[in-house]
């Protein structure tokens, strides 16, 4: 009877709960907060912070994966297999971040054979199938280690990592004998269950995507192990997409074309951070996703990363998202910092009407022009503009009322939720994740300035003045950089009213943000 309740509790998640989970616990706490008591776009921190306390609970169900075949991620050669047909594999609830090469292990090349045998030495303890009894071992997150192969052509991203590549090193894992370089890559379990077979032995040269092994098991993934394909398969950034053309008006755009200039002048937040990044030792393709997080605009961000470094999506999701929440904290002192009250109570000239054909044509006309500029984000603008033109045809509101009110509010709560269960503390808790959310700050404050002082350079040469609190919409948190502007203006001067006026650069900034991000996919992959 004992035994059977001992058995009980260590079957409990207490077993599993650390100091970096607190730490998120935490940080969940003061997203609600933000969210609930302070009302800073709720619709965004609240699907997020929940994904983000279930992302730091032991769940099951929720994000495991199915079982299925184990694949190598790039063409390879196996070096050595350390399950056989009919054992059991066995991953935890908790599954810690765990390194993909060799190197990601090695500290320096004086201690790179001894860190790589401690850290394997633990992986040999944890993974032992007297271990798998033992909740307290369990608890460290780690799953087993099925097999380690040899990138024919290794990608290496730093001239120290270059030096780890050709680095050998001869250590012991379970009493064998392993000769590795710092490029050689593991392979974990995805999820628990048993060999039905492994079709490689050492030494066989496998092109991407070969099985190295099958694993069988009656359960199905997790929830959002299939809710997720919606941010992996970029489903849900286009249908964000759709939703916001349907929500925006681009009247103030079209009757207001100088705007463009300030919407193209917040992209400059991203090419500076874009610089900064790569100073920082980020890779191109990881500079460019980081730096669309100066845009506020979480669609793109996740789009651009998954293409450019989806083993930074997470990060950047989260950066580029909690920023376009936080717009009315980061950008009012910005704003006041570089304007004057004089400047801030400037009043502009009411818009002239735009009929209903200039927009609808308006949406066609950015259709056909920006989809041939930058063909790679067709579907982000594609469905942009539908959605837009749903709004305006006049024919179709119940479609476009959908697109308003059930379809985007569905795809937040998934997407939202998709971000936030990202958030495992041993993930977060990193410099380079850190440095990613600092320059997210970075990349937002200069494309809040940079809108503004593009205003203020404008007003040199314009005889109808442009309020500056205006540039600041030209970030593509919309309608929240709006909102701000108005919110600014009216401190200034209560009867202004700035909101339309600011929606101009707001809607410019969503397509130069999309532009932005398409020329870097564009310029960084190849096709």
């Amino acid at each position: 009877m004992l035994q059977s309740l001992l058995d009980l509790l260590l079957d409990t998640g207490f077993f599993y709960v650390d100091w970096r989970m607190l730490v998120m616990w935490a940080v969940v706490l003061v997203l609600l907060y933000l969210a609930v008591f302070r009302n800073y776009e709720p619709l965004l921190l609240v699907p997020i912070a929940f994904g983000a306390l279930l992302a730091n609970l032991p769940t099951e169900g929720v994000v495991n994966k199915p079982a299925g075949d184990i694949v190598v991620p790039q063409a390879a050669e196996v070096r050595s297999v350390f399950f056989k047909e009919g054992d059991t594999v066995f991953v935890p609830r908790m599954v810690r971040e765990v390194p993909t090469r060799v190197s990601d292990i090695i500290k320096s090349d004086a201690t790179a054979k001894s860190d790589v045998e401690a850290y394997l030495k633990m992986v040999a303890d944890v993974t032992s199938k007297d271990a798998r009894k033992d909740t307290f071992k369990k608890a460290k997150g780690i799953p087993d280690l099925l097999a380690i192969v040899r990138p024919d052509k290794p990608s290496a991203s730093t001239a120290k990592e270059l030096a780890e590549q050709k680095l050998a090193i001869v250590v012991d894992y379970k009493g064998k004998k392993l000769e590795l370089l710092g490029e050689d890559m593991f392979i974990w379990a995805k999820s628990s269950g048993d060999v039905v077979s492994v079709p490689v032995v050492r030494g066989d040269k496998v092109p991407a995507g070969t099985p190295v092994m099958s694993v069988y098991s009656s359960r199905t993934g997790g929830l959002y192990n299939y809710i997720q394909m919606g941010v992996l398969l970029e489903i849900f950034p286009p249908l964000i997409f759709l939703g916001v053309g349907a929500l925006t008006d681009f009247g103030p755009l079209i009757a207001n074309p100088k705007m463009l200039l300030l919407g193209g002048a917040a992209q400059f937040g991203v090419f500076a951070t874009f610089i900064g990044a790569i100073f920082l030792n980020f890779t191109s393709p990881e500079a460019a996703s980081i730096g669309i997080i100066g845009g506020a605009d979480g669609p793109t961000s996740i789009f651009i990363s998954n293409k450019l470094a989806p083993h930074l999506l997470a990060p950047i999701a989260v950066a580029a998202y909690s920023y376009m929440a936080l717009v009315p904290i980061i950008q009012p002192p910005i704003m006041r910092a570089l304007t004057t009250v004089k400047e801030r109570k400037i009043r502009m000239k009411s818009l002239r009407k735009v009929s209903r054909l200039e927009k609808l044509l308006f949406a066609l006309v950015v259709t056909v022009f920006c989809i041939l500029l930058v063909p790679d984000v067709s579907a982000l603008i594609g469905m942009l503009m539908l959605g837009n033109f749903l709004r305006e045809c006049g024919v179709c509101e119940r479609l476009s009322k959908a697109a308003q009110n059930e379809l985007i509010n569905v795809v937040t709560i998934f997407l939202g939720t998709s971000v936030g269960i990202t958030m495992t503390g041993d993930r977060f808790i990193r410099v380079d994740t850190l440095s990613i959310l600092a320059l997210g700050v970075v990349a937002f404050g200069f494309s809040t300035a940079a809108g503004v002082i593009m205003a203020k350079v404008m007003n040199l040469f314009l005889k109808e003045k442009i309020n500056p609190l205006i540039g600041s919409a030209g970030v593509s948190a919309v309608p929240m950089a709006a909102r701000v502007s108005q919110v600014e203006g009216a401190k200034a001067d209560p009867s202004n009213f700035l909101l339309m006026h600011a929606m101009g650069p707001n809607v410019a900034g969503v397509i130069g943000t999309a532009m932005v991000a398409g020329f870097f996919i564009a310029t960084l992959t190849s096709h």
